[in-house]
């Protein structure tokens, strides 16, 4: 029974989840300055996301003003 037990336990493994709930509680331990380098680091990457859709969406327009011409001949 014990061996049946044991390996139930180990082969229900979850994954550990971080989370920033904890940084109330310890304030004062640094813990801030990780909270802002996290909040940095979602905004530039949001500001980098919509950078590059915007720069794609212009290079769509692009093509198909190119592509709207009449073709030439050789």
């Amino acid at each position: 029974m014990r061996f049946a037990t044991i390996l139930t336990v180990l082969l229900s493994g979850t994954a550990a989840y971080a989370h920033p709930g904890h940084l109330a509680e310890v304030a004062g331990h640094g813990h801030w300055l990780g909270a802002a380098a996290l909040g940095a680091a979602i905004a530039i990457g949001l500001w980098s996301g919509l950078r590059a859709r915007k720069e794609r969406a212009e290079t769509d327009e692009a093509e198909e003003e190119s592509t709207d011409e009449a073709p030439q001949e050789a």
